[in-house]
């Protein structure tokens, strides 16, 4: 399969400006990205580019003053996913209690809780900031027997690690097919056999029994527009944690949160990467 590399350059190039823009491409069909010095390269198939798909989506980003160009490359047929393997991911040990790692990897350290995954470049190796920082959370958290939803879930690595803990049973949840195919083909890795993938938004949880425990990896914007639907269903002391913001955004998150109802109990950060952990009162 043949992909186009664009390369994006942002003004203000800001973490914030990228992860935005990473997340409406996203929504149109790029797979992966890389950081670079003044915006970001994002990566897509070629029978999946469109280019005023592309245009209408930077001209509509939610931000104001900020200018993007791009430039489109198509990039040689080779075997992309294997060289992103073999290249960028690489084993990651959480709390030296759980190793992440997929098939290729040699001498992995002994773990606990021993997950692999074949990343095909959708986001979610553990290596991201946000992604560790909810493993560690999972790794704490009381999770036997409790119903459970990954919302955004990626890879499901975070699924697949509240099924290693007991929870049961668990829904993940992804607006990309890419994300969704990858989820199936982990949790099979994995021989965890109580978790659903599913395709969609937080639309799809309108009229869903109340989980116990809700997972969301995603950014600020989408999470403030969300989390009603998140906390409809929850019930009393259902908890929630919440990553992919930094920790500048945790008020914002935290004054959201308490008007829908759900107590603040702490946050923790990495590298100025945030997680919150909230209860329905």
């Amino acid at each position: 399969m043949r992909y186009f590399e664009v390369t994006f350059k942002t003004n203000p190039c800001t973490a914030t400006v990228n992860d935005v823009l990473s997340a409406i491409l996203g929504e149109i069909g790029f797979e992966s990205f890389v950081e670079e010095n003044d915006g970001i390269k994002g990566y897509i198939q070629q029978p999946v580019y469109d280019e005023a798909t592309l245009k209408e989506a930077i001209a509509n980003i939610p931000l104001e003053d900020v200018t993007i160009s791009y430039d489109t490359q198509l990039m040689e047929d080779k075997d992309w996913n294997e060289e992103w393997e073999k290249n960028f991911f690489q084993p990651i040990v959480i709390g030296n209690r759980c190793a992440i790692h997929s098939t290729f990897h040699k001498d992995v350290p002994k773990a606990e809780y021993d997950i692999l995954i074949n990343p095909q470049m959708a986001f979610g190796t553990g290596h991201h900031e946000t992604t560790s920082l909810i493993l560690e959370e999972l790794l704490d958290a009381e999770l036997q027997n409790k119903s459970l939803l990954d919302m955004g879930c990626g890879t499901s690595i975070l699924a697949i690690l509240a099924a290693m803990r007991g929870a049961k049973p668990i829904t993940a949840i992804d607006i990309d097919t890419w994300c969704v195919d990858n989820s199936k083909e982990n949790i099979l890795l994995n021989n965890v056999d109580n978790i659903t993938v599913e395709l969609g938004d937080a639309s799809s949880l309108q009229g869903r029994a109340p989980f116990d425990v809700i997972i969301a990896n995603i950014n600020r914007n989408i999470l403030l527009q969300d989390m009603n639907s998140y906390t409809a269903c929850m019930h009393k002391n259902s908890e929630i944690y919440m990553s992919g913001f930094y920790v500048s955004d945790v008020p914002m998150i935290q004054e959201k949160a308490k008007s829908l109802g759900l107590k603040f109990i702490y946050h923790k950060e990495k590298n100025n990467w945030a997680v919150v952990k909230l209860i329905m009162e």
